[in-house]
């Protein structure tokens, strides 16, 4: 069998991963160990996020003529992808972290939601928060105000009962 055939199901495997994802990060790894690098694959997995090392030459003819083009640029050293299918902050926001305690990890850049950012781009999408902290947060202002009315409608409630109950004590006796 010839060595394209060989790899020709290598690139399929990428171009299929990242056609549908709503985030594809480019990290270099370069420096990490291996109990890092454990670490920090099962953190990806826990959070539905593909990471895996391929190389350049495949990765580069993967991204020919899709969303992930501009990520050709970077392909140099050892690189690897972390996919995410579902939340397209998750891969930024995992890494940035790790990255943060061990800085041998570093962030290239990503295309996120068919939109190329490079690694500034990237460090500040890993600054935004999960989708599940966003809905919590957004839930927490809605419900706030309702929550505010409750209280006061209680606390004059409350100051009403308690004038009614010293107006009818002096006439009972």
């Amino acid at each position: 069998m010839a060595k394209v055939e060989l790899k020709k199901p290598i690139v399929e495997e990428i171009a299929n991963n990242i056609k549908d994802a709503q985030a594809v990060v480019l990290v270099n790894y370069s420096g990490l160990t291996v109990e890092q690098d454990t670490i920090l694959r099962k953190e990806l997995r826990e959070a539905g996020v593909n990471y895996k090392v391929y190389k350049n030459t495949m990765m580069n003819r993967a991204f020919e003529g899709t969303s992930c083009e501009e990520l050709r640029q970077h392909l140099e050293g050892t690189n690897a992808l972390a996919i995410s299918d579902t939340d397209a902050t998750a891969p930024a926001r995992i890494l940035a972290k790790f990255a943060k305690q061990y800085p041998a990890l570093k962030l290239i850049a990503g295309v996120v939601e068919g939109n190329y950012n490079d690694q500034a781009g990237i460090m500040a999408l890993s600054q935004v928060p999960s989708r599940e902290e966003l809905l919590g947060k957004l839930l927490g202002s809605i419900q706030s105000p309702i929550s505010n009315f409750a209280r006061v409608l209680n606390q004059i409630a409350e100051a009403q009962g308690g004038n009614a109950e010293a107006a009818a004590e002096p006439a009972a006796e």
